[in-house]
């Protein structure tokens, strides 16, 4: 079956704009919750959202979806993606459910869904979901309608979850941490949990209105970050994204490190505890061959995926291993949490450098990069990278690169941009492969 509203990260796309229209959402809160009404208890469906406008929108018309066919509602307003997988599992729900289009601007929204075990849901699951979305809703009789309740205690469960995975024995104590929330889902919890800790937290992006999401700020544009780290004098800075699934680092000197250092440290530092399992990590084919590089000369593979988190999760579950992610940010560790959570990924970096004693310029150096470089084009529609021309452009480009580097070409499983990324030991040829391919794909 062809896939008209799920892509790689659920149902995501301009508001107001079909597929993400409030029509879509009621359609989906119906036929996700028949789909989940399984057994004779009473079901119960967890609703989280970041801080779009349109957030008000969508999760009215998912409510009455979902109340229509039978299932309870319990509506935790702003929370990261994270906490909603979380609280689907600590309440017994039978489905979990973010507002949110992740580091997308604030006219873009989106629907992600977690199964009743807090993992984002099979191809399978989407694949039965689409279908009955073409059908009749099964509608409940009148008194059989769900409940809707707005629970205050979400933010606090979600702290103390993200503090207990802080190693007890350690405290933030005179480490100063710039954190930028990008005016997101995570712009209380975020700062709260560093406080508790011990920090001295410089917050920024910490004042939502509903448009200002990603805006200048968070991981996508950490410009302000550095600024401000250099300019606090501060140990760190975390950058999150609008859903706080993701995290972006920069360091005392206001150098940012991406997610393939951050993977690096986390699991040679679990290695080093013993705490590392599968003897590998597992990341996507966007990762730095420099990564690999590092890995492999600690004795550890790296286990390479297509883009999407929810594939490196896979992967993990199913190669045994707890530490994943992708270059991106999206930190995945399984000990913890079952999808991507900067937040609790930041605590382990933390954890490390106050561990280690180590600066965080020094401990997120785990390798030199391989000169890489990705650029973006938009296309408005067609098949762009299946025309003869963009095909010959891409052989040749493999045949030169050869052994000594890596070429990836894909679609955006999110917005219509074809991606294109090289990387090599020789980074004048990399730029000239990427550039050739670029703009043999904007001449087709």
């Amino acid at each position: 079956m062809t896939r008209k509203f799920f892509g790689t990260d659920g149902i995501r796309g301009l508001t107001n704009t079909p597929p993400m229209t409030a029509e879509t959402a009621l359609k989906v809160g119906q036929a996700a919750g028949a789909h989940f009404l399984r057994g004779d208890h009473r079901h119960r469906v967890v609703i989280g959202k970041d801080t779009r406008l349109s957030g008000y929108m969508i999760e009215s018309a998912l409510v009455a979806g979902f109340t229509s066919v039978g299932m309870d509602v319990v509506l935790l307003g702003p929370m990261p993606t994270p906490a909603v997988a979380m609280l689907t599992r600590s309440m017994r729900a039978d489905l979990g459910v973010m507002i949110s289009a992740s580091h997308n601007p604030f006219a873009d929204n989106g629907i992600k869904l977690f199964g009743p075990d807090g993992y984002k849901l099979s191809d399978e699951d989407e694949l039965a979901i689409e279908a009955r979305l073409e059908r009749r809703p099964d509608l409940s009789q009148p008194e059989k309608i769900g409940r809707a309740k707005r629970i205050d205690d979400a933010r606090g469960r979600y702290v103390h979850f993200a503090k207990s995975t802080f190693p007890e024995r350690l405290r933030l104590d005179g480490l100063k941490i710039v954190i930028d929330c990008a005016n997101g889902a995570a712009y209380h919890v975020a700062p709260d949990a560093l406080w508790e800790l011990g920090a001295d937290v410089v917050a920024l992006a910490t004042n939502p209105n509903g448009v200002n999401i990603n805006d200048a700020c968070g991981s996508t544009h950490p410009e302000g970050l550095q600024e401000r780290v250099v300019a606090e004098g501060a140990d760190i800075g975390l950058a999150l994204d609008g859903d706080a699934d993701r995290l972006i680092v920069v360091d005392e000197t206001g150098r940012v490190i991406d997610g393939d250092q951050l993977m690096a440290l986390i699991a040679l530092d679990q290695q080093r505890k013993g705490e590392l399992r599968g003897e590998a990590v597992v990341a996507t084919v966007m990762s730095n061959l420099g990564l690999e590089r590092r890995l492999d000369s600690a004795g550890l593979r790296l286990e390479r995926t297509k883009v999407g988190d929810r594939y490196v999760l896979e992967a993990m579950r199913s190669l045994g291993c707890n530490v994943g992610g992708e270059q991106s940010g999206h930190i995945i560790l399984t000990d913890y949490s079952t999808t991507g959570d900067g937040l609790v990924a930041g605590l382990q970096i933390l954890a490390a450098m106050v561990d280690q004693g180590k600066p965080a310029s020094e401990l997120l150096r785990q390798f030199d990069p391989v000169p890489q470089l990705l650029k973006n084009v938009r296309f408005a529609g067609g098949a762009p990278l299946e025309t003869d021309s963009v095909r010959r452009c891409i052989a040749d480009a493999e045949a030169e690169l050869g052994s000594k580097g890596r070429l990836v070409i894909r679609k955006s499983g999110t917005e219509p941009l074809i991606r294109v990324m090289a990387e090599g030991d020789d980074e004048a040829q990399v730029h000239d492969v990427v550039d050739r391919i670029c703009a043999a794909v904007e001449a087709a």
